[in-house]
Parts: structure tokens; C-alpha cells; sequence
């Protein structure tokens, strides 16, 4: 989340009059994030999130994540649920932006998580591939391995600019993981594919809802499995915290129990969310709009983790014995 696009208080008051929400009482900015444009309101009615879509995000791809809300949240996810205006539609226009106001999730998301947040999360996500499986929209990954050669592209003149020999780097990594070595034959279904920690809420240690559907997708399980130990299993010096990788694979596997062959491939998927995100976040520190109220997120620390999942043999050094059981 973020603000990119400003809203005057007028125009949102005049938007808000197509919707059953009450009287406009006070409204705000939120800076987390880097993809839309988002508001907390506050009406007389309650409290809802405005996103104005921007940047990655086709508008041809969100009747998917509104679609996608209901159907989880339908299915025991909790998670926002679009609101529908006066007209039964819940997609509109803003400041000539696609617009969509969602239902309010109460909870803090985690600055510095531990492994009880990670085992939330890892249960959580589980769920949330379960609750998908019967999702009957479909989607592609626009992120995955063909997607990643044009970021690259995109960003690879100035990319030594940011570290020197970085364009090396990358480059050497996207010809391995496109070379044939990326997996094609493990489970798919509905992926969220961007489950950092301010995308989930807590209420003390339990989770109290998943937020931010908008690069959910149909890929690969594990991948998301794979994000998820990029993000929430790293210590803030980037050192891996195989404590937390542990808590987090455990507690997917009690809800929903890896195959072996999704085991033996998490290190090549580990290292393709690795280069995605950073790739993503190079593209983004490189070209910010001018007088966007939003703080780049630093690319290079997908550059650590990356190495360090070169590193890794097996899904043992996550903390997970492979084909053995789950406990």
C-alpha cells in the first residue's frame, strides 16, 4: 500500500455519494507499500480502505482479486471484502483510476515478527491455498519466469549504479533460472504471491486477517511457500532464521502437507521469489514518480537472499526434513 495519487476532500466526498457508507468524517493516507494508492476512511457508517489502482495492476485483472476476496472469505479466509456501491458494482473510478472501497480488518501487522507469527502465517497461507482450490477464475503470473527478463531490461543500465556488479548477477541468474531448471510439475491453484508481513494482521499472536490481493494469481503452491520464508523468515542484518522457517513449514504442513517433490524444489523456488522481488523493487528504486508520498524498498536485500538460497542444497537447511513427517 501507499499514496501515489491525492484525493481532495470534495472529490472523495462526491465519490463516496454512490455508495451507502454515511457522511465522509475524516480520511488519511497510508504509506506502507509501493503498488497503489491507498486511504483509510472514516464514515459514519465505519471504517473501509479506498485503493486507487495503479502502476502493475490491470484493470482487466481486478473483477479476479474483488472476485477472489468474497470466494476466501466465503470459504473461512478472513480477509476484506469489497463494498459494493448503489449500482451492485464494486469497481468504480477515481481520479481516472479504477477505484474500490474494502471492508476494514482489524489487527496490527507484525514490525518485527517472530516464529509465533511465522507459524500464523504458515497455517494461514495453507488455508488460503485450500479455500482457493475451488476458485473458478484464473489468472497468470504476470511475475513469474517470463516476466522477469523485461524488469531486467528495465533496470539493467543503471543497475551498477545501485552496487557494482549487479548487473552481472542478475544476469548470470536469469539465464540459470530460465535454462530449463524451473519447476512445471508441482501442484497449482490460487497464490496471494505477496504475503509480507504488512499484509497480515494480529491480534496479539493469533492472525486476524490476510490483506492486498491485488498480484494474487494461479502458480505453483510451494512458490508462494517460497515467498513466504523470503519474507517473513530473514532477520533485519538478512541473516536466514531457520527458527522461524521452521515454525513456518511445520505449521503449513499440518494444514496442508508439502509433496516431496515440492520439498526437493523449494531452494530453486526460494531463489526465483528471490530475483523477482528483487528485481520489482530495483525497477521501483530507479524510477519513483515525482512527488510520490512512498519510500522505495531496498533492492539489495533481495540481492543477500539471494545468495544466501544459492547457497542451500536441500529443504533441510529451511528446517524441514524432507519426506519425512511433518510435526
Amino acid at each position: 500500500m501507499a499514496v501515489y495519487t491525492d484525493v481532495a476532500a470534495d472529490e472523495l466526498a462526491d465519490f463516496l455519494k454512490q455508495y451507502d457508507l454515511g457522511e465522509l468524517l475524516s480520511y488519511k493516507g497510508i504509506a506502507e507499500g509501493v503498488e497503489n494508492t491507498n486511504f483509510l476512511l472514516h464514515t459514519s457508517h465505519g471504517s473501509f480502505i479506498l485503493t486507487l489502482y495503479e502502476k502493475r495492476v490491470a484493470k482487466s485483472d481486478l473483477p479476479f482479486f474483488l472476485a477472489l476476496m468474497t470466494h476466501l472469505a466465503e470459504h473461512g479466509v478472513t480477509c476484506p471484502l469489497p463494498v459494493k456501491a448503489k449500482d451492485g458494482e464494486a469497481l468504480h473510478e477515481l481520479q481516472g483510476r479504477p477505484a474500490a472501497i474494502i471492508t476494514f480488518l482489524e489487527g496490527i501487522w507484525p514490525r518485527k515478527p517472530n516464529a509465533v507469527h511465522c507459524a500464523g502465517v504458515g497455517e494461514g497461507l495453507a488455508r488460503m491455498h485450500l479455500a482457493g482450490a475451488n476458485f473458478a477464475i484464473k489468472r497468470a503470473n504476470a511475475l513469474s519466469v517470463a516476466g522477469w527478463r523485461p524488469l531486467f531490461d528495465a533496470a539493467a543500465d543503471r543497475a551498477d549504479d545501485v552496487q557494482p556488479g549487479l548487473r552481472a548477477f542478475l544476469s548470470a541468474e536469469l539465464d540459470y533460472l530460465s535454462g530449463g531448471v524451473w519447476p512445471t510439475n508441482l501442484p497449482e491453484g490460487v497464490i496471494h504471491a505477496d504475503l509480507f508481513n504488512d499484509n497480515v494482521f494480529f491480534l496479539g499472536d493469533k492472525l486476524s486477517g490476510i490483506i492486498d490481493f491485488t498480484f494474487a494469481c494461479n502458480d505453483m503452491l510451494a512458490y508462494d511457500v517460497a515467498i513466504c520464508l523470503n519474507a517473513w523468515c530473514f532477520e533485519p542484518d538478512h541473516s536466514f532464521n531457520v527458527t522461524k522457517a521452521r515454525a513456518f513449514l511445520n505449521a503449513y504442513g499440518r494444514v496442508r502437507k508439502l509433496s516431496e517433490a515440492e520439498e526437493a524444489a523449494l531452494p530453486l523456488l526460494a531463489r526465483g521469489a528471490a530475483i523477482r522481488f528483487l528485481l520489482t523493487r530495483l525497477v521501483d528504486w530507479l524510477n519513483v514518480p515525482p512527488g510520490a508520498l512512498v519510500k522505495p524498498k531496498d533492492p539489495l536485500e533481495y540481492a543477500r537472499k539471494l545468495r544466501f538460497h544459492q547457497s542451500v542444497s536441500s529443504a533441510r537447511d529451511y528446517g524441514l526434513m524432507p519426506s519425512g513427517p511433518v510435526a
